[in-house]
């Protein structure tokens, strides 16, 4: 009988971050910025019909970057359970809390345990009826989670972004000024064109069903 190839657990953790970075890398960074009446997430996205970012439930947001098949996994898998708990007890009982950390279970789990971890890193954002009861959480790849305010980025670009968003974002300011930060940060970033934006805001002012998608027209003319 032969003898299993031994790696210590050390450096396997370190393989396997290593492989979640470089895949996460390839991919295009979303940001998020509150405004006055909401959470503005805007990413730069060539295709028209691959879409990574959509609503989750009611006030509930989902954007993905890294590996499209593996995220929107995770996206599926939050409106299955989502959609579970607010018919099983309450749509109040729905939160962006409770999606990231089953997100954070579900990706810790397979970065611990599978050989190939997801390649993926997910923003779940949930406007409230009052400003400080937004949310934005940030799950990485190995299941941590973060809880952002005002701004968030996910991606491999996520640490550049975060500097030049905290330093252009102003308290109350509206929707087409979030949209000049956020298209700011990303063109100085990327240091040149961007092939393509997706957007979508979380807009308290339009009642239940918050989630919204910006037209390409919006986009631009910001």
């Amino acid at each position: 009988m032969t003898l299993p190839f031994y790696v210590p657990p050390e450096q396997l953790m370190k393989d396997r971050a290593e492989y979640a970075r470089k895949g996460i890398a390839r991919g295009k960074s979303i940001v998020a910025v509150e405004f006055a009446d909401g959470v503005l997430i805007l990413g730069e996205n060539p295709s028209g019909t691959l879409q990574k970012i959509s609503e989750i439930y009611d006030r509930i947001a989902f954007a993905g970057v890294g590996k499209y098949t593996e995220f929107e996994q995770l996206r599926v898998g939050g409106i299955r359970r989502a959609d579970l708990t607010g018919y099983a007890y309450s749509r109040s009982d729905v939160t962006a809390k409770s999606l990231a950390n089953a997100y954070a279970q579900t990706l810790g789990h397979v970065f611990t345990q599978e050989v190939k971890p997801f390649e993926v890193e997910v923003m779940v954002v949930e406007i409230g009826y009052e400003d400080e009861q937004s949310h934005i959480y940030r799950v990485t790849y190995d299941g941590t989670l973060y809880e952002e305010q005002r701004v968030s980025a996910i991606g491999g670009s996520a640490d550049e972004l975060l500097p030049l968003l905290d330093e252009a974002y102003r308290e109350g300011g509206s929707l087409t000024e979030a949209l000049g930060w956020a298209k700011a940060a990303c063109t100085s970033v990327v240091g040149g064109t961007v092939a393509g934006w997706e957007g979508a805001v979380l807009d308290r002012t339009l009642g239940r069903r918050a989630f919204r998608r910006l037209g390409v027209e919006e986009i631009a003319a910001a």
